[in-house]
């Protein structure tokens, strides 16, 4: 990808979200099962206004369905998703569009998130990019029949133990995530709003005093030395005035 952008003097490669590469799989996959024929490249327009042209791989189709994968890339930004593949299997319909989660694509068990309990975590933007996505895909092919998305993230169960998945309450894998369609590397708005995130999660469940730390050394003495239990926690990092007004 070719979107740059400059932190502290240093020029750093933009990337792509999860729900762009969803969005780019489930439009590639649906033009295969109802064209017949293998996609190339996938042309996808994100949020943002950025153009992004994405490569299928792992393709394979027939007469009622198809399924690609689209890579991650998060650019420069430090991302544990980098490089994983989220894939897409479209399979027609008699009628309406159906989006599901699949293999690595959490659930949401607790209040207070962008998602209802019991939804996939495909959260709303990524969820306006798929449906958009697959519409622009019947429109081209001129199909006025019905599709179903799965979508799947082969390992999305084993990184999601790696991010605030557990903690908010989703299982099973990892989120759908993206406002923009586009990883802005170092972002410090990405890390307010997941603060905001676990505040909205603990507010949801009921609680009315927040347990807030600035990083892991705390949260171990705490644990460790001091017997408090941990696991209903916000991490703050440098965030504290943010978080205090939120």
């Amino acid at each position: 990808m070719s979107l740059f952008t400059v932190k502290e003097g240093k020029k750093m490669r933009c990337g792509y979200t999860t729900g762009s590469c969803a969005a780019a799989a489930a439009k590639a996959a649906a033009i295969m099962v109802l064209t017949g024929r293998r996609v190339e490249a996938i042309s996808l327009q994100t949020p943002q206004g950025t153009v992004l042209q994405l490569i299928p791989e792992d393709v394979s189709f027939g007469p009622q369905s198809a399924t690609c994968a689209i890579r991650k890339d998060s650019g420069d930004d430090p991302d544990i998703t980098d490089g994983m593949l989220v894939y897409g299997t479209v399979e027609k319909t008699p009628s309406g569009q159906t989006i599901v989660g699949g293999i690595g694509v959490g659930r949401v068990t607790q209040p207070g998130l962008a998602c209802a309990v019991g939804d996939w975590a495909i959260n709303p933007v990524p969820r306006r990019m798929i449906t958009e996505a697959l519409q622009a895909a019947c429109r081209l092919c001129g199909y006025t029949g019905g599709l179903c998305l799965t979508l799947s993230i082969p390992e999305g169960q084993r990184l999601a133990q790696k991010t605030f998945n557990p903690r908010l309450g989703i299982v099973g894998g990892l989120s759908i995530l993206g406002t923009s369609g586009i990883v802005d590397p170092m972002s410090e708005q990405a890390l307010v709003d997941t603060i905001h995130t676990e505040m909205d999660s603990r507010r949801a469940a009921g609680q009315t005093h927040l347990l807030a730390f600035f990083g892991n050394y705390g949260v171990g003495f705490s644990r460790d030395h001091l017997g408090v239990g941990v696991r209903q926690r916000v991490t703050l990092s440098t965030y504290v005035g943010d978080a205090r007004d939120y």
